[in-house]
C-alpha cells in the first residue's frame, strides 16, 4: 500500500504470517519504493504484522 502525504510517501507491507520485520525486508527485496525515490517527498517503508485472530496490527517497523 502507497500513502502520499504533504511531504512524505508511506510504502507499507503487510504481513498475517510473518514478522514485521519480513515485511520491511520485502519492500527492499522488490524494490517497492524505488518508483517513488525520485519524489520530493520523503519515502518511509513500514512493516506491518498483523495478528490473525483480531485482524489489527500487533508489530510495526518503520525505516
Amino acid at each position: 500500500m502507497v500513502v502520499w502525504m504533504a511531504c512524505k510517501t508511506y510504502v507499507f507491507e503487510m504481513k498475517v504470517s510473518g514478522t514485521a520485520r519480513e515485511a520491511l525486508e520485502q519492500i527492499d527485496s522488490k524494490s517497492y519504493a524505488l518508483p517513488f525515490n525520485a519524489e520530493v517527498r520523503e519515502v518511509v517503508k513500514v512493516g506491518v504484522k498483523f495478528n490473525k485472530e483480531t485482524r489489527t496490527p500487533e508489530d510495526w517497523v518503520v525505516n
